[in-house]
């Protein structure tokens, strides 16, 4: 039986159901145990006033939140930007986008002053915040500092 330190644990972005995958397999590309979907996307995760909280603190590794609305343009600039860097972040790191004007409940209880907002999580913590639009080597470099 494997040590629980061997043991990542990865919230699915579609059913939100929890699940456990070795180390080792990180890289298999790994599906969801109850919905059967990729469990590890290479873009971003779209969560929900319903999902944040369990995605967050349920993940074993890093994740970083886009805070982000449909009306800011340096949003919508960003987007491509961070999709990228999903792709060369996963699976040690999982990027999230969370639409501060669908999910303002969860949006507002983190004091954003202005958006773009990247927040990183880890174990359900926050541990850095970026706000501003970057590009992709400057959000590569923000998360591979943390």
């Amino acid at each position: 039986m494997p040590d629980s330190k061997d043991i990542l644990s990865y919230v699915c972005g579609n059913c939100a159901a929890v699940n456990r995958v070795p180390i080792g397999r990180v890289a298999d590309g790994p599906k969801c145990g109850k919905c059967k979907q990729i469990l590890i996307p290479d873009h971003p995760v779209e969560l929900t006033d319903a999902n944040f909280q369990k995605f967050v603190s349920r993940t074993t590794v890093p994740v970083v939140v886009d805070f982000w609305a449909q009306w800011c343009g340096p949003c919508r600039m960003m987007a491509p930007q961070f999709a990228d860097a999903a792709k060369q972040l996963s699976p040690h790191t999982v990027l999230a986008k969370l639409d501060t004007e669908a999910a303002s409940a969860t949006a507002g209880g983190f004091n954003i002053t202005g958006i773009p907002c990247m927040i990183a999580f880890r174990d359900g913590k926050e541990i850095a915040r970026q706000s501003g639009a970057l590009n992709v080597d400057q959000i590569l470099q923000w998360v591979r500092g943390l």
